[in-house]
């Protein structure tokens, strides 16, 4: 009986020699990584320090939905872009461009583009958090830098979320007196029918805006990552 199919093999190049990577392995990569694009970028960048701030100014000033979340959220993401520029320059400088010109494999680029993205992590995060998830990772990393990922990541979010809490507590502390000085002076008059929080409010936003205060928050916001 004549054979109608004739087995084939199938290998997938994966970019391991320094041959230039083709136009599907192009494909598939850009498909993976804007899959996990939006994760990647709320793992690895200053965005989770930038929506609890502003978050928290938002909540300091009595305002429930005021700015809109999708306007935090969009001024967070251009903040996080605008911090991670001279990182993202240099991975695209040191790692991308050279595999997409095959001058280097997928591995080599790899390792490339981790140094910088390791050297901006680790700017951002505790010593305290980072030994902690080397211990939970069974890593024992003679210098930071030497530590792996699947480490460095959980402890950079745990310094997010300190660094964002401490920046929130100062931004309430100015907020929470002016609601105590209006408190009191209502108490003092004898108007307890009125919500202090609703005479406060034109205060708190008047001072806010005298001080310039989103410019303050977010410039605040920019410098602690430098």
């Amino acid at each position: 009986m004549p054979t109608l199919f004739a087995a084939s093999s199938v290998t997938l190049n994966f970019g391991n020699s320094l041959a230039k990577p083709t136009s599907s392995l192009l494909i598939l990569l850009t498909v993976t990584v804007l899959s996990v694009a939006p994760s990647l970028f709320i793992l690895l960048t200053g965005f989770v320090r930038i929506t609890i701030v502003l978050g928290l100014t938002r909540q300091a000033l009595g305002l429930q939905t005021t700015p809109p979340n999708q306007v935090i959220a969009g001024l967070a993401l251009f903040l996080s872009l605008f911090i991670m520029t001279p990182t993202l320059s240099a991975m695209n400088h040191d790692a991308l461009q050279p595999y997409l010109h095959g001058r280097i494999n997928a591995g080599q680029a790899f390792g490339k583009a981790e140094v910088p993205l390791k050297t901006w992590l680790l700017k951002q995060t505790g010593t305290d958090e980072l030994n902690m998830t080397d211990k939970f990772a069974g890593a024992s990393p003679a210098q930071p830098a030497e530590a792996p990922l699947q480490a460095i990541i959980p402890a950079f979010l745990l310094s997010q979320l300190k660094s964002a809490f401490i920046i929130g507590f100062v931004i309430f502390v100015p907020f929470l007196i002016i609601d105590l000085i209006v408190s009191a002076t209502l108490m003092s008059m004898g108007i307890v029918m009125l919500p202090p929080t609703l005479v406060s409010l034109p205060f708190k936003l008047l001072l806010f805006v005298l001080v310039n205060g989103w410019s303050l928050v977010v410039g605040s916001l920019v410098t602690s990552f430098r």
